[in-house]
């Protein structure tokens, strides 16, 4: 049994995911901080990919057990409930297929379990990579993740599970387990939507500012506002179920915390959709795609 199963869903990513996978082939297994040499494995959930995934990993000898697995396209949660199914490690660690993990990143989850205990979820920072350029909408997005991380660091708040994304975090897999995985009609915030039910385990969440890795976010500004639109579809069922009387209530006040100019804009978007969707299009061609915005190396 290992230490580490580190699980990475993915979908039409291949040169990504073989960035991701290089990276955890040069982690760092021992460390002063942990008790013992830290073994790991990495189960790869390939949702549907149809990029040449498949060719790649079946033709590749890696020099880190590497257990690989196919299934019809389901979303995320479906491929990370795979990968908890398969999971052969006391820990799974959740790792996105544009997160590129520091050296020490799995040994930095295990030494921050043994610290503090088997009841805990670590979360990571996805930190902005230094050979890489942000479309704008990426750019802002990883620019509220970095308040989020800052905040955490100074002890401002602490962390919870509405920081649960698992781009960047791990938790005991028999946890995952007894709050029986994500709820796959989630097709996002289905970590956040877990990462309660956790909670409601009695598990504590930490932020780990030394777990930490790189976050190559790419996405057109179509998809960027599509993806935004799943969350606020998914914020409205979540806020419905029982016991979450108060989600709807902290989803409006931090819309009243935004920018006033956002406030009158989503205002008049959300009044004609020809709008929003113009307004899509005026973005995508005057500024540079994010497809082209790529790795600098």
């Amino acid at each position: 049994m290992s230490d580490v199963t580190v699980v990475v869903p993915t979908y039409n990513r291949v040169d990504r995911l073989r960035r991701v996978i290089e990276s955890l082939e040069a982690q760092t297994t021992s460390s002063s901080d942990v008790s013992h040499d830290v073994s790991f494995e990495v189960v790869v959930v390939s949702d549907g990919s149809t990029d040449g995934t498949h060719d790649y990993l079946r033709d590749t000898e890696f020099s880190v057990p590497v257990r690989w697995f196919t299934q019809e396209n389901a979303g995320p949660a479906h491929a990370r409930n795979r990968g908890i199914d398969e999971a052969r490690g006391e820990l799974v660690l959740f790792v996105d297929d544009d997160f590129v993990p520091a050296a020490d990143l799995v040994a930095t989850h295990v030494a921050t379990h043994e610290r503090l205990g088997d009841r805990v979820v670590v979360i990571g920072p996805m930190l902005d990579p230094p050979d890489f350029e942000f479309s704008p909408w990426t750019a802002w997005e990883q620019s509220m993740l970095r308040k989020q991380y800052d905040a955490m660091t100074e002890g401002l708040w602490p962390a919870t599970a509405r920081q649960f994304y698992t781009a960047n975090a791990s938790v005991h897999t028999e946890h995952l387990r007894a709050a029986g995985g994500f709820d796959p009609s989630f097709h996002r915030m289905e970590d956040i939507e877990l990462g309660y039910r956790l909670e409601e385990l009695g598990l504590e969440f930490h932020f780990e500012p030394d777990a930490r890795g790189f976050h190559y976010a790419a996405r057109s500004y179509a998809s960027w506002l599509d993806i935004a639109a799943a969350y606020g579809r998914n914020d409205v069922v979540f806020g419905r179920q029982p016991g979450r009387d108060n989600w709807l209530d902290l989803v409006v006040g931090g819309f009243w915390r935004r920018n006033p100019v956002l406030q009158l804009l989503l205002h008049g978007t959300v009044r004609s959709t020809l709008l929003a969707n113009g307004l899509a299009a005026i973005v995508e061609r005057t500024v540079e795609p994010a497809d082209r915005v790529s790795r600098r190396l």
